[in-house]
């Protein structure tokens, strides 16, 4: 089974590609870690999580829905991790992750896709996105061939700069740099509410028509990225920026 976490569309891409080339199911994580709920899942293949990255690890939000979930059948996982250049030291957590679900962990295979991290970085322009996306489709089938073959994915090599930016940086990335504060809607704002919709933690309400955030951020950038009317803005540092969503 396929299961995957997104917010711009990466993942989910990715996702959906290694579902049917396997000919497998692909569920996504959204409705459970929207509602608080833990999975109750079984597959008889191997487990194939699919997820962006986040501040070099795997998103906490998807580390706590695999903590949660029931995984019954099959004890082999594959992680698949979309990144905008790099998953630095990663692998480590989601060893001991594995090892905490009596999983055995089966490698992670690194996807360069796009960058969509807008609140510190910049997206690219729709041409050059798509040539990251193409790019990116002989990787994606070297990866299902050893899944399909049930071959481990290459152990990473990360250096002394990839553990301390999954190690310290990423705990100062959660600690000072994901906040919701500077998040607002501006006059372009057609109440539509696809903000709120698309926020995997229920995070954003809409009060008379114009959407507030609620302190629960996992900077998904779902809400600034795949607003239609381009009217969110992450303080000045969005300003002027290309919004990217990988749509199917």
């Amino acid at each position: 089974m396929v299961v995957y976490y997104s917010g711009t569309g990466n993942s989910a891409h990715c996702a959906r590609i290694i579902a049917s080339a396997l000919g497998d199911s692909c569920t996504p994580a959204f409705e459970y870690i929207r509602n608080g709920v833990a999975a109750e899942l079984s597959s008889a293949r191997p487990w194939v999580f699919v997820s962006p990255t986040y501040g070099w690890q795997l998103p906490r939000v998807f580390a706590g829905f695999i903590r949660s979930a029931a995984l019954a059948g099959s004890r082999e996982a594959y992680f698949v991790m979309t990144c905008g250049s790099e998953i630095g030291a990663a692998e480590r957590g989601l060893r001991e992750l594995c090892a905490e679900k009596s999983l055995d962990f089966r490698g992670v295979l690194e996807m360069v896709m796009p960058e969509n991290y807008i609140a510190l970085f910049s997206a690219p322009g729709p041409e050059e996105a798509a040539r990251i996306v193409s790019r990116s489709k002989p990787v994606l089938d070297a990866g299902i061939d050893l899944i399909r073959r049930g071959e481990p994915f290459p152990a990473t090599r990360p250096g002394a700069l990839d553990r301390r930016k999954s190690g310290i940086v990423n705990r100062v990335f959660y600690r000072f740099i994901i906040k919701d504060g500077p998040f607002t809607a501006t006059d372009r704002c057609i109440s539509c509410g696809k903000c709120a919709e698309v926020c995997p933690l229920g995070n954003i309400e809409l009060r008379d028509g114009r959407p507030v955030w609620q302190g629960r951020c996992t900077h998904c950038m779902a809400c600034i990225c795949r607003c239609p009317a381009g009217a969110i803005e992450y303080g000045r540092s969005t300003r002027h920026k290309n919004r990217y969503f990988l749509s199917e």
